[in-house]
């Protein structure tokens, strides 16, 4: 496997990135002087060569900023210059030598409710209560990261499972001509947590069916499955048999290598040995259906002592996981 994590692009990330022995990394950069709702070539070129200059790949571009994407995702005015934006991206994403792109359906951005959930000798984690995510107003949540204010008054209103479809079909009969055109994937991340709705807006990316469905409904090699096992682990299904059934089509374009502990509407982030799913039997089913792509432990646990950012838990995710698969494959080579 190739490990990457998520980053800003600092000096400091990415040299620790190196030096504990990743791969590559993930991230969004800040949008630059020529990027007017979509990344310029200069902006992504920039980045590439500033990662590479550190022995790494950038190994996704991952989730554009929301005020490029929401309009689309929530079908408001405005839906088809934020998809042309998003098709100029993914030009100059090839024209640098990028090929891979992650986006996702849920506009509101709301990941958990708390980053105060009690983990092992002191260490900290998120969690999610489905309590506290209900009742809220149309379009609002206190920690969705969604500016209310870009939606006017008049256009507020819920969302459904099949507006949220039609919204996807339309992006996707937009974007993947391109994507295939230039060579570029699209991998769509689940719905996190993938309950059925929030302040009035469906969160449809949320069951293995799905992602079925998804897959179906502009059929293409270009287009492929985030697993997140985090979420698919909220999903309450049978993890391995998931990964088996996308990693064995060649849908799974990456890996998000994470664990929680409890159920859909009230559950916690762990470390990797400590959770729900059975870590070991996951990354079997990874090397059983052919995968062997890029992976990043993904949504660090807060360690005493530790950066904003997770460097501690970082360095300690990456060896679980550069372990783990060693091990198996050694297994599989005896």
């Amino acid at each position: 496997m190739k490990i990457f994590l998520g980053t800003d692009f600092s000096d400091d990330r990415l040299k620790f990135t190196a030096q504990i022995g990743a791969d590559g990394v993930s991230g969004a950069p800040e949008p630059g002087p020529g990027d007017d709702g979509f990344y310029s070539v200069e902006t992504l070129r920039k980045h590439r060569e500033r990662v590479e200059s550190y022995g790494l790949e950038w190994a996704a571009v991952r989730m554009a900023p929301l005020e490029w994407t929401y309009r689309w995702m929530l079908g408001l005015p405005g839906a088809e210059e934020q998809i042309e934006n998003f098709k100029k991206t993914i030009r100059n994403m090839a024209d640098v030598g990028l090929v891979f792109i992650i986006f996702n359906m849920h506009a509101l951005r709301i990941y958990r409710t708390s980053d105060q959930a009690p983990e092992r000798a002191g260490a900290r984690s998120t969690s999610f209560d489905i309590s506290l995510a209900t009742g809220n107003p149309l379009m609002e949540h206190p920690n969705s990261g969604f500016d209310i204010d870009w939606v006017p008054e008049d256009q507020r209103e819920p969302r459904s499972d099949e507006q949220m479809w039609s919204n996807l079909k339309t992006f996707l009969e937009a974007v993947t001509p391109v994507a295939e055109e230039t060579g570029v994937r699209l991998g769509l991340h689940p719905d996190d947590p993938p309950v059925a709705e929030i302040s009035g807006i469906a969160r449809i990316m949320r069951s293995p069916e799905a992602f079925r469905k998804y897959l179906d409904l502009v059929p293409s090699d270009n287009t492929g499955v985030v697993f997140c096992q985090g979420c698919f682990t909220e999903m309450g299904c049978d993890v391995p048999a998931e990964i088996r059934h996308f990693g064995g089509r060649g849908k799974i374009f990456s890996v998000d290598f994470r664990n929680i502990k409890g159920t859909l509407e009230n559950f916690q982030e762990t470390f990797p040995e400590t959770g729900n799913a059975d870590m070991v039997a996951t990354m079997r089913a990874y090397h059983d259906s052919g995968f062997d792509g890029w992976m990043t432990p993904d949504h660090a646990i807060h360690l005493d002592g530790d950066s904003s950012w997770g460097h501690r838990y970082w360095a300690y995710a990456v060896g679980h996981i550069r372990g783990l698969d060693q091990a198996l494959k050694g297994t599989s080579r005896s």
